[in-house]
């Protein structure tokens, strides 16, 4: 077996709030890697809004709550910087300016220090913004509230790639993560028109569709000409004809379970309590 460990010696401060930061700091002391946590002296804004979250993504992490606008908490910092191999933060560049962590102030005093900065885009770094307000400018956004904080998983998920990437550069090396750059593989389907509303994986197939149960409702999947033509003789139905109707003889529990006999990609659609449970378990 090879150890997982393979960050091990790597010593990381973090400055990043919120969810990005946190999630992608989590991934890498997973791995190995030594995670200082620097929070302001009210603790990470994220802390309010779901104190279970934010224990779980900093388990392991060891945490300092810092005035970085005075001199005890500026020279802390410097020390913690000193010490490390990379330093993440999530703050606009003006105001990591206005604190001297700029990438310049703090390869002046650490010149093998590896930055990395996320912002909410790398081509307007200073505009604030959020998940929701990420996803609405990628175009991602629904005619409801995101029931999952795409952005910032993805974002997170960037993070941790550019983090490997930069301790294989140059000491001083310096690399942005922007969240809503972090979406962009994401707009691919519906860029070619895949998931676009009548596309092929945007309801225009019958074959890859929702279809009402009578109770609940059924995701069925059946994309491979295999598939297709196995669910339709199943049916008793012509091939590419809409099967909603039959759909309503069952309840999606009991088409999921007809599936599973007949190893056919049909599930329940899973309402959120149902699925946290599940995942749960």
């Amino acid at each position: 077996m090879h150890s997982t460990a393979f960050l091990d010696g790597i010593r990381i401060v973090t400055m990043a709030q919120n969810v990005p930061g946190p999630l992608a700091a989590a991934r890498l002391q997973q791995a190995g890697a030594r995670v200082t946590k620097v929070e302001p002296p009210a603790g990470d804004p994220f802390l309010a809004v779901s104190p279970a979250w934010h224990a779980e993504m900093h388990a392991g992490t060891s945490i300092e709550r810092l005035d970085l606008k005075v001199e005890s908490g500026q020279a802390r910092m410097m020390a913690l910087l000193s010490d490390s191999d990379l330093f993440i933060t999530s703050q606009r560049p003006s105001a990591l300016a206005r604190l001297a962590l700029d990438p310049d102030s703090v390869r002046s005093s650490n010149p093998r220090l590896r930055l990395l900065r996320i912002v909410g885009s790398v081509r307007d770094p200073e505009h604030p913004g959020h998940d929701l307000t990420y996803q609405a400018q990628a175009g991602l956004l629904g005619d409801g509230m995101p029931r999952v904080l795409t952005a910032d998983v993805m974002a997170s998920e960037r993070v941790v790639a550019s983090a490997l990437a930069l301790l294989r550069q140059p000491p001083g090396s310096i690399a942005d993560v922007g969240l809503v750059e972090s979406l962009d593989p994401l707009l691919a389907s519906l860029r070619h028109g895949l998931t676009a509303p009548g596309g092929t994986l945007g309801g225009g197939a019958p074959r890859y569709r929702v279809y009402p149960a009578s109770a609940g409702r059924v995701a069925v999947a059946a994309l491979e000409t295999h598939f297709e033509t196995r669910l339709y003789a199943e049916l008793d139905l012509p091939v590419q004809s809409d099967p909603s109707s039959r759909f309503l003889e069952r309840t999606a529990v009991e088409w999921e379970a007809w599936a599973r006999e007949r190893k056919l990609p049909i599930v329940a659609v899973r309402e959120v309590e149902w699925a946290v449970e599940e995942i749960a378990r």
